[in-house]
Formats: C-alpha cells, sequence, structure tokens
C-alpha cells in the first residue's frame, strides 16, 4: 500500500471526512491561501501600482449598487483602488507576517519547553518564572511594548525597512509562551517513560534524546496549537496595523485597510472597511474551526 493510501485511511483522514465542518473550514482556509499567495494573478488590478489608480474611480461603491461598475466588484476607497484587490494583496502580507511569527514561536517554546522539562531544577523554574510573567500581560500588550522599545532603539530612517521583522519578532515573543508550557508538560511525562531511560542506560546524549525521542512525542498539541496560533497571529498583527504601529502604510495590510476604511464608515461608504473586517473574520473562523477539528482528531479519548 503506498503512502498516500496509507495515510487516506488514517484515523485523522477518515475524521476529516466525517466532518462536514472541517471540510468546508478547509475550502474556505485553502481558496484564501491560495487567492493571497497568487495574488498579483488572482486580482484584477495590481492597487498598489500607482500609474493604474484614477481618482474618477474613488469612491465607487460595490458593483451590484447603482453607480458601481462591473470592474470594481467591491467597489473602489478614496483613492481609486480596488477593495478586492486590495484585500487579496493586504491579506498576503498578513498571512506571510503570522506565518513567520508563528514558526518563530514553536522554535522558541518548543526548545525552551523541552530544555525546561527534560533539565528540571533551576533551569526548569526559570523558565517557568519567564512564563509567568509573560502570562501576566496581555500578548497585544506585549507586542506593543517590543514594537515600541524597537521603534525608539532604531533611527527613524530604519523604520520602515525593518517593520516586517519588528513585527514579526514582536508576534512570536508574545505567543511562544503556551507553546513552552504545553512542551514542558508532555516532556515531564515522555523522560520517565522506558524508552528513554533505555537511551539514558546505553549512553545517548540529553540532547540527542530531546531531539529525537523526547520531540517527536510532544508535537501533536504543538500542532493543535500552531493551527490556532496562525489565526491568533493574523489578529494581532491586523491589531497592531490597525493602531497604525505595524506594517508602512505603503504596503497595507488588512488591519491597515480596515483602519483606513474606517474613517470613511459614517460617511456612507461602508465597503471600504466592511469587506476586508469580513474577510479577516472568515480566515480567522476558518482556522478556529480547523483547529478545534484537528484537537479532537488527535485525542484518542475521543475517537
Amino acid at each position: 500500500m503506498s503512502t498516500l493510501a496509507r495515510a487516506w485511511d488514517s484515523d485523522i483522514a477518515y475524521s476529516f471526512r466525517q466532518s462536514p465542518v472541517a471540510i468546508g473550514a478547509s475550502v474556505v482556509a485553502l481558496v484564501m491561501v491560495f487567492s493571497a499567495a497568487f495574488a498579483a494573478w488572482v486580482s484584477p488590478h495590481n492597487p498598489f501600482d500607482l500609474a493604474t489608480l484614477n481618482l474618477l474611480d474613488a469612491s465607487l461603491p460595490p458593483a451590484w449598487e447603482e453607480g458601481g461598475q462591473p470592474q470594481f466588484i467591491l467597489g473602489t476607497d478614496d483613492q481609486g483602488r480596488d477593495v478586492f484587490s486590495a484585500i487579496l494583496y493586504g491579506m498576503r502580507l498578513s498571512l506571510a507576517i503570522g506565518a513567520a511569527s508563528v514558526v518563530l514561536s514553536i522554535v522558541l517554546g518548543v526548545g525552551l519547553g523541552l530544555l525546561s522539562g527534560y533539565v528540571g531544577g533551576r533551569v526548569d523554574a526559570f523558565i517557568m518564572r519567564v512564563c509567568d510573567v509573560m502570562l501576566s500581560f496581555p500578548a497585544i500588550l506585549v507586542a506593543l511594548l517590543i514594537d515600541g522599545v524597537a521603534r525608539a532603539a532604531l533611527p527613524r530612517e530604519a523604520h520602515s525597512e525593518v517593520a516586517y521583522a519588528v513585527l514579526v519578532l514582536a508576534i512570536a515573543l508574545s505567543g511562544w509562551v503556551q507553546y513552552a508550557r504545553t512542551v514542558r508538560g508532555s516532556t515531564l511525562v515522555e523522560k520517565n517513560k522506558e524508552y528513554v531511560q533505555a537511551a539514558r542506560v546505553i549512553g545517548v546524549s540529553p540532547l540527542a534524546i530531546m531531539s529525537k525521542h523526547v520531540l517527536p512525542n510532544v508535537l501533536g498539541p504543538v500542532l493543535v496549537l500552531g493551527t490556532v496560533h496562525v489565526a491568533t497571529a493574523v489578529l494581532t498583527e491586523a491589531t497592531l496595523s490597525f493602531l497604525g504601529v505595524g506594517v508602512p502604510p505603503t504596503t497595507p495590510s488588512l488591519g491597515t485597510l480596515i483602519r483606513i476604511g474606517q474613517e470613511f464608515l459614517f460617511s456612507g461608504e461602508w465597503w471600504i472597511t466592511i469587506f476586508p473586517g469580513l474577510a479577516l473574520v472568515l480566515f480567522v473562523l476558518s482556522v478556529n474551526l480547523l483547529g478545534d477539528w484537528l484537537r479532537d482528531a488527535l485525542n484518542p479519548k475521543l475517537r
């Protein structure tokens, strides 16, 4: 039997096929990720190419309303940019920042969690106290603090060049604690099992035991956390950009689009902020539903 056939007959694949919610959420998430990743080909316009903008097309309503034009299906903003195209380009940036910050959080959190749970003692106490301190602050406050410190330490002309790296770092440092605590708990259980004791007896180094033996057995909860954390990271990025401390205005993300659009919300141009907001809600909802399904699918007590 091929690897693909074995994967199709696995318990997780069967659980996925039996869950209409998981199938629907995965389809929505994949369509949005694909559209964002290939925005240059999917979007009908390049909203950030100044040569293609026409101020006569500014503030056009969606195509189905009076005054709308079919080439601007979701309308245009105050500068004549196509809202649908801007959403795709903005979502690409938001997803890239969210994914990068989640990867960095996983690397940092899993590494510290393994070290804390396996070594124990003062190392464990120190890392857990750092986690306790981090948990006493809201994630968005930690991200704002890190972003503010970086902006104060760097010269003003370098802000736009390092904005993405600072944003990824700020979101990652506000989200690694969950991985560290989860992996530490799993490591405390795994390190007392017979296969770890046998590896110690035959002289396997602690680093090899942690990376080759313990780590593969603690990745299940990390996978679930990582799936849900993608949605949280995208929301955090959108919040920071909405507050004006995220990405540069020249390359707006979903949060920047929402912030720009809310200035025109009460003047009747509701589509400028409503549609980016709906895109953000739809993506976060689909990823959260996938995370809920994955949590149940990986829980042997629910099989």
